[in-house]
């Protein structure tokens, strides 16, 4: 393959370069892999209402969430087991994220250390993402190493009361090395607190003294108990589809959370982005942002700090000419009246 100039480019050289004993785990997802696909497929369902002569000689892809400016409105999303892929793993995609002027959350199955990924990228903004565990004195000691390197939020997964059984791995046989580095689980296969409550919420805001965002909702209901709960944000996600399958796609969800949110704190999501163009789609739909997971991995099997630089700046250049051809100058443009349901058809006649 020539250079590669699109996500999928990348994915291809990935898998060609990846053992698909390893593969397995970071392409594949929970059941039949039903919502794993839907949250791709539900970005084909809208399509654009660009509007013309809006004087575009100036556009920026730059915003912010939470007060940090981001050069993008694209974070990169908690994905575990970095080393598997690459030996400097999170280090590598830190320092990438850095370069893009975008901001890494980093997953409580990182194989490096908060203040090694603080060290590798020194005043880059970062959050971090928090599985609570049974052993809860764990969390709480991970929870102080992030604050006191800098982690600016807590992103609390709440998806997850038990890691679930994926079949592809089974079939395929993945299992973590006994030598992967996991400092804040020790095996990938620690148990959770399946016992949380919209209380921990609270409890996770005042034990780690910053603004807690909720990662997982996928309904009215639960969006505005996480507003009432003091959540600062939340991120529609299905968990890429690795948890319960049969769930909605995550764009589909968007508008529902973004308008029981109502304004009051940001609105994010994750699932399915491949495009430039899928994260104004996001953004028409209520996000502020979207996370972007296996892309960035993706970058990173196939060349490392490098790769995850390229998918970033891909990613941004065509949020700069989706935008450009939107007729809008800045993310924070893009709106509802900007995309429409696809209607289904045979032909462009």
């Amino acid at each position: 393959m020539s250079d590669p100039i699109t996500i999928a480019d990348f994915e291809a050289l990935a898998e060609a370069k990846v053992p698909p004993e390893t593969w397995c785990y970071f392409a594949g997802g929970a059941g039949d892999e039903v919502t794993l696909r839907a949250n791709v497929a539900a970005f084909r369902r809208w399509r654009f209402r660009p509007r013309m002569l809006t004087n575009v000689a100036e556009v920026s892809t730059a915003t912010e969430v939470l007060g940090i400016p981001l050069a993008l409105p694209v974070l990169a999303a908690p994905t575990a087991l970095q080393r598997l892929l690459d030996p400097e793993g999170e280090l590598a995609t830190a320092r990438a994220c850095a370069a893009a002027g975008t901001l890494m959350c980093v997953s409580t199955l990182t194989g490096y250390r908060h203040s090694e990924i603080a060290a590798a990228a020194p005043g880059a903004p970062r959050w971090q993402q928090i599985y609570v565990l049974a052993d809860r004195a764990r969390t709480e000691a991970a929870l102080d190493e992030a604050a006191d390197c800098g982690y600016s939020a807590v992103v609390l997964t709440v998806d997850t009361p038990y890691w679930l059984w994926r079949e592809r791995d089974t079939r395929v046989g993945f299992r973590a090395p006994d030598d992967l580095p996991l400092p804040y689980v020790g095996n990938p296969y620690a148990p959770i607190a399946a016992d949380l409550s919209w209380r921990d919420v609270d409890w996770l805001a005042s034990r780690s003294r910053r603004p807690v965002i909720v990662k997982g909702v996928l309904t009215r209901e639960d969006t505005l108990l996480a507003v009432e709960h003091g959540a600062a944000g939340v991120i529609v996600s299905n968990h890429g589809g690795r948890q319960l399958d049969g769930v909605a796609a995550t764009l589909d969800v968007l508008p529902e959370v973004a308008e029981a949110v109502a304004g009051r704190v940001p609105v994010l999501v994750d699932g399915g982005v491949r495009r430039g163009v899928d994260v104004l789609k996001a953004l028409a739909l209520g996000a502020q942002a979207v996370l972007v997971g296996r892309p960035l991995l993706y970058g990173l099997a196939a060349d490392g700090e490098a790769g995850v630089a390229r998918v970033l700046e891909i990613l941004r250049e065509e949020v700069w000419r989706g935008l450009v051809l939107l007729g809008c100058r800045r993310p924070d443009e893009v709106t509802r009246a900007h995309v429409e349901p696809t209607v289904p058809y045979d032909s462009p006649a």
